[in-house]
């Protein structure tokens, strides 16, 4: 599978993560903490950047095992198999919001 369509893999189940995630009310609580010096008022806004920062998380979160492969195994660049390992974290990351996601569609 050619690197690009894996990383689009990824970030689609990051933004499903994002939007469809059990923690969503979680983050949009961290945004409103914030919304005073952000000058974020608006409920759709805020709804915006915290399904926004739950995605960036899951990227980065699952992003920590493939980095550890490639230090593990002495790499200098990314290959397939730590992108194929990115995409395992990030699925199983967004499984819940998947099977919410699921329920609302099907």
């Amino acid at each position: 599978m050619p690197r690009q369509h894996i990383i689009f893999l990824i970030t689609a189940f990051a933004i499903v993560n994002g939007i469809f995630s059990p923690f969503l009310p979680y983050a949009v609580a961290a945004v409103r903490l914030l919304a005073p010096g952000l000058l974020i008022f608006s409920a759709p806004v805020l709804f915006l950047f915290g399904s926004l920062l739950l995605s960036t998380m899951t990227i980065i979160a699952a992003g920590v095992p493939a980095a550890l492969y490639e230090r593990l195994a002495g790499r200098k660049e990314s290959d397939d198999i730590s992108s194929l390992i990115w995409l395992a974290g990030t699925a199983l990351l967004s499984l819940q919001a998947i099977t919410v996601a699921a329920g609302i569609f099907f």
